[in-house]
């Protein structure tokens, strides 16, 4: 018998907890609920999920600042926010926490069920480069197999939608891109919003990982009228 993929699910609702397991355990996932935040890290420790579905409001703590403790920690295991209102300001705190996708509420279980699979197929390295040699720059290797950034023998934490953004401007280097066409690539699927401020978000954080300085960029570079590049 093969393993199940683990979901752990974090609502304060108990119906929508017990419909989204059914519908998820239905579907051929392992699903553990949980009522809110607290002792996050210990559950993953025990139940070692393969994802995260986080409410963003709870009475018990606030989801995004549980996403971005757990990535402050160096945890970067996918995770998947749920939030009150479908609202750019709900989407960009999600980026900025380092949620690896959004979800407004109320939705249609269909859609969770298909942002999972897409978050999970992307960590999974289903998305591969055209070109599948590591990629070098300044003191980085980028392994597009592996999807790995190293840094010597240092494997660089990102998050799964910081690796999506990164494959996205390595695989076309040289190409100047626009924010709509980083978010298509960085993406499985054609749902939610498309804003220019997600983007800019997401951009500055990789800049801080890979830049010397990311006020002045040596690698992504902004064009300006047009959105990024990659600069090898």
């Amino acid at each position: 018998m093969t393993n199940r993929t683990k979901l752990l699910v974090v609502d304060d609702d108990p119906a929508l907890r017990q419909l989204l397991a059914d519908y998820l355990n239905k579907h051929g996932y392992d699903t553990l609920l949980a009522p809110d935040a607290r002792d996050l890290a210990a559950r993953i420790a025990r139940f070692s999920p393969d994802l995260i579905v986080l409410d963003r409001m709870m009475p018990g703590g606030d989801g995004a600042e549980a996403c971005r403790a757990l990535r402050a920690q160096g945890e970067d295991i996918p995770v998947i926010l749920l939030t009150a209102r479908d609202e750019t300001v709900d989407r960009i705190i999600g980026l900025e926490a380092g949620a690896d996708d959004y979800l407004g509420k109320p939705f249609d279980p269909r859609e969770l069920l298909a942002r999972i699979e897409a978050v999970l197929r992307r960590k999974s390295g289903a998305s591969a480069l055209t070109k599948d040699a590591p990629v070098h720059f300044g003191n980085f290797v980028f392994d597009p197999v592996t999807r790995q950034l190293m840094r010597g023998s240092e494997v660089v934490k990102l998050t799964g939608g910081e690796i999506n953004l990164l494959e996205a401007l390595v695989r076309n280097a040289g190409k100047p891109l626009s924010r709509e066409r980083l978010l298509t690539l960085a993406r499985d699927d054609e749902s939610g919003e498309r804003n220019d401020r997600a983007i800019d978000i997401a951009i500055l954080r990789l800049r801080r990982v890979i830049e010397d300085d990311a006020k002045q960029p040596r690698w992504i570079q902004t064009v300006w009228g047009t959105g990024y590049r990659f600069s090898p």
